[in-house]
């Protein structure tokens, strides 16, 4: 396919001066920049199309060529072909002028990262969080421009107030943040003295934290705008609250569910009883049923913890462990010994379940 004539691309005739073809080629790359047509194909090529017909006409020495030879010979004739993405990184400056960038750069805040720490039962139900933390804030005296009270900032000299300093790069233009003034486009003469200048002072602050319930260990929560401001005026940066969730003598957590573990004696586990049991809601009766064996697990439905977003809750497991006596009366090993004879040596389900698998490995 014949290559369009470059003059032709840019709408402008032969005889334009520089800047003409300049001003022609930043008018058509606001319509066809690819940041302003996303998943547009046609306009990236088109673009691309447009910045290779620029970046031959804007050099004297190239337009010349192309005027003596046009397309015939563009290895012979030093053309170069320009692909958006590398021009796109070489001229930033280029770029924002193109995409009606004006002034210094607004620079979000720093964010700020914080460890909250929970007991078991307000992560579990949720709870409301007063936390104090250190970060800058807006100087009241200055406002927080840096400037002494009854004066104003002045225009940066070295980038003339727009926060960034442009250079050459051949014959194009790219630019970097100005040293001077940090970005900002602004120079404070008097600093005001309550900041020094900066325009921000360390403080501390109350900061109410809400936690929903049913949050885990290690989960973050953060709070928009509640980090550090800005030093140019953007957005205030945000705080993040990492949770720590401390240990609870009697509960553990898996998933949704609650696990709490109540002993038993070896008459209640064989006999049956009834026991308290505590629950996030408070304490619970639980009839235990007869020959209950150790590690046994009982279930009560919806005494667990909220899942996040409201969707259900989950379970208190309750599990039963029969305490063996580590020292026993005579009378109390005369008394077990006779049961133990009453009993006699028939194995028991555990012990005959355990007895047919050993046979099944070893025969």
């Amino acid at each position: 396919m014949a290559k369009r004539d470059y003059y032709e691309i840019l709408g402008v005739p032969r005889s334009a001066s520089a800047d003409e073809i300049k001003q022609a080629y930043r008018s058509r790359a606001k319509e066809l920049h690819p940041d302003k047509n996303p998943g547009n194909a046609e306009a990236e090529e088109q673009f691309k199309e447009l910045s290779e017909a620029f970046s031959v006409l804007f050099d004297a020495g190239k337009r010349a060529r192309y005027d003596r030879v046009g397309h015939g010979a563009p290895d012979s004739a030093g053309y170069e072909r320009v692909d958006f993405r590398a021009v796109s990184e070489i001229l930033e400056g280029l770029v924002g002028e193109v995409l009606g960038a004006r002034g210094p750069r607004r620079r979000q805040g720093q964010d700020i990262e914080i460890e909250l720490k929970l007991g078991f039962e307000e992560a579990a139900l949720g709870v409301e969080k007063k936390v104090t933390i250190s970060r800058l804030s807006t100087c009241t005296p200055c406002g927080g421009n840096g400037a002494a009270p009854g004066t104003s900032p002045e225009r940066c000299p070295a980038c003339q107030g727009s926060g960034e300093v442009r250079f050459q790069r051949g014959f194009f233009s790219a630019s970097r943040p100005c040293q001077t003034c940090g970005g900002s486009g602004r120079k404070v003469a008097k600093p005001c003295a309550s900041c020094a200048g900066r325009g921000s002072i360390e403080s501390s602050e109350e900061v109410s934290v809400r936690v929903p319930p049913g949050v885990e260990d290690g989960a973050i929560r953060s709070v928009r705008g509640g980090g550090e401001p800005s030093p140019n005026g953007g957005a205030a940066g945000d705080l993040h609250v990492k949770i720590v969730v401390e240990p609870h003598p009697l509960f553990r957590r898996k998933g949704a569910d609650v696990i709490v573990t109540i002993p038993l004696s070896f008459p209640q586990a064989v006999l049956g009883t009834q026991v308290d049991v505590p629950t996030l809601e408070g304490r619970v009766k639980m009839k235990v049923p007869p020959a209950t064996p150790s590690g046994k697990i009982l279930r009560l439905r919806g005494k667990g913890i909220e899942t996040l977003g409201g969707a259900g809750k989950g379970d208190q497991l309750v599990e039963l462990v029969v305490e063996i006596p580590e020292e026993v009366t005579p009378r109390q090993r005369r008394l077990i010994e006779e049961l133990a004879v009453e009993l006699g040596e028939a194995p028991g389900p555990a012990q005959k379940g355990f007895l047919a698998k050993l046979r099944d490995l070893f025969g």
